[in-house]
């Protein structure tokens, strides 16, 4: 690389890093916090400033080396040698040091999220399936009615195959298709299921993100803190429809969660 070469390549190289840094702090990558999680936002942006200093300095001195050792008269020639023990040993402990940092933070941060929610949480069933999502509500007896897959009949609206005879389903609120109600500052409990694949109940605001098993019911929770009508995606690949694969949740006032539940079944 001549003298020439070795001044455009450095600096290029500082200029791409310097507008990838400016871009990337000045915009706000991740949808609006509408909930408290913000635990995962915190872990989220500590990951992307380690990795963003780590990215800058390994650039900078790339632009640094390629100037200095370009072939010119007078330039310091490059030293090789086969190993450096010291060196090595030094960036990997203090690459294990902040990979060990990471992972006890997650830990932590798992633990929050999985932790036992409170008791008056709401409860909600929500059943994934090619390709909608189905919110369920246990009415007030707070008991799901039994389901049976066999049930399921989509001319009757009976998406996820309520048993009809069952007592405790006579007073369950099934919502429209994609559609999901929730109380403002009230603990949310979501019994995710799927019918038939492996589904992904996606809240990017809420940053909620939990498969659907086939045969399982796994339980997620939160809490809304904003109120507002916001996304429900499927984040797994799902099938050839996939895509369409999508619904809306809206937060709405405690006091007037009831009304607009009712509301939306009509």
């Amino acid at each position: 690389m001549s003298k020439v070469q070795g001044l455009f390549f450095g600096l290029a190289t500082v200029v791409l890093v310097a507008a990838a840094t400016f871009f990337f702090v000045t915009r706000d990558w991740l949808p609006p916090l509408k909930s408290d999680r913000l635990a995962i936002d915190h872990a989220i942006w500590a990951t992307l400033a380690v990795t963003g200093v780590v990215f800058i300095a390994t650039n900078l001195l790339l632009a640094w080396f390629g100037w200095q050792y370009a072939d010119r008269p007078g330039a310091p020639a490059p030293a090789y040698w086969h190993d450096n023990p010291r060196l090595e040993w030094t960036w990997t402990l203090v690459t294990a040091g902040i990979m060990f940092v990471f992972l006890f933070n997650a830990l932590g941060l798992w633990a929050q999220i999985t932790r036992t929610p409170p008791a008056d949480a709401l409860v909600i069933e929500v059943t994934g399936q090619q390709f909608a999502w189905n919110a369920r509500y246990p009415g007030k007896d707070g008991v799901f009615g039994k389901t049976d897959a066999r049930l399921v009949d989509p001319g009757a609206f009976n998406f996820i195959g309520i048993d009809k005879s069952d007592p405790n389903a006579a007073d369950d609120i099934v919502l429209p298709q994609n559609q999901l109600y929730l109380p403002l500052g009230r603990p949310v409990r979501i019994e995710v299921r799927s019918l038939d694949v492996i589904h992904s109940f996606f809240l990017p605001n809420f940053r909620v993100k939990q498969d659907a098993m086939p045969g399982m019911t796994v339980e997620t929770w939160f809490t809304p803190t904003k109120t507002g009508d916001f996304e429900i995606a499927c984040a797994q690949h799902c099938g050839l429809g996939h895509y369409r694969m999508r619904g809306q949740v809206h937060v709405v006032e405690a006091a007037d969660f009831d009304k607009a539940v009712a509301a939306a079944i009509e």
